[in-house]
C-alpha cells in the first residue's frame, strides 16, 4: 500500500484551458496505470523563489495517488522531463504521517484559521445594573507605545557667494619669503 504525492509547476505563459489540459494529462497518465487518485490540489499561481526559465511565478498542481507498485513512476518522471510545459516537479512517498497529514488538511483541520466570535458571552453578575455601569473599566495590561509626530523642517540653502581669491598682505609676504630663504639655506648645508 503505498501513497504517492506528485507535484508539478505548469508555465503560466499558457492559457487557462491549456493549464488544465496540462494538468488533466497527468491525472489520467496516472488513471490508466492503475492508480487510484485520491485527490488533485490546483494550488494555483504562486511567486518562485528564484526564476525558473525567466519566469517568476507559476501555478502549482499537487495529486496524491495510491497504488501497489512504484513501478509507473519511472515513465510518470520521463514524461515530465519531456513536457516543456512543465517548469519543475517532484514525486514524494509518503509514509503513514503524510498519508494522515493530507488527510486532515483535505478535511479542513490543518491550513486554516477559524474565526472567533466578534464577542464572547457576557455572564450576567448578581450586581445592581447601575453599579456595573458605574463601575470603571479595567485598564489594559499593555499600553501603546505613543506615535512620534512627524515635524516637517524647511531647509533653505542659500548660496555663497563668490569673492575674490584675498591678495597676500605685505607681512605674509614677508613670512613666507623668510621660510622659503631659510629652507634653502638648509638645504645647502
Amino acid at each position: 500500500m503505498n501513497h504517492y504525492e506528485v507535484t508539478f509547476i505548469v508555465d503560466p505563459v499558457l492559457s487557462g484551458d491549456e493549464i488544465k489540459a496540462t494538468a488533466q494529462t497527468y491525472v489520467d497518465q496516472l488513471t490508466n496505470v492503475g492508480c487510484t487518485i485520491v485527490h488533485v490540489d490546483e494550488m494555483g499561481l504562486r511567486q518562485l523563489a528564484y526564476p525558473i526559465n525567466r519566469r517568476s511565478s507559476g501555478i502549482y498542481y499537487c495529486v496524491e495517488v495510491f497504488n501497489t507498485s512504484g513501478e509507473f513512476l519511472d515513465n510518470l518522471e520521463l514524461s515530465l522531463r519531456r513536457d516543456e510545459r512543465i517548469m519543475r516537479f517532484l514525486t514524494v512517498r509518503l509514509d503513514k504521517y503524510g498519508v494522515k497529514y493530507n488527510e486532515d488538511k483535505r478535511n479542513g483541520l490543518i491550513g486554516k484559521r477559524k474565526k472567533k466570535s466578534a464577542e464572547p458571552a457576557k455572564e450576567e453578575t448578581s450586581a445592581p445594573r447601575a453599579a456595573r455601569e458605574e463601575a470603571p473599566a479595567p485598564k489594559a495590561v499593555k499600553e501603546e507605545a505613543p506615535v512620534p509626530e512627524v515635524v516637517e523642517e524647511e531647509i533653505i540653502i542659500t548660496p555663497i557667494p563668490e569673492e575674490p581669491a584675498a591678495e597676500l598682505t605685505p607681512d605674509v609676504e614677508e613670512i613666507v619669503a623668510e621660510s622659503t630663504e631659510a629652507e634653502e639655506d638648509e638645504s645647502k648645508d
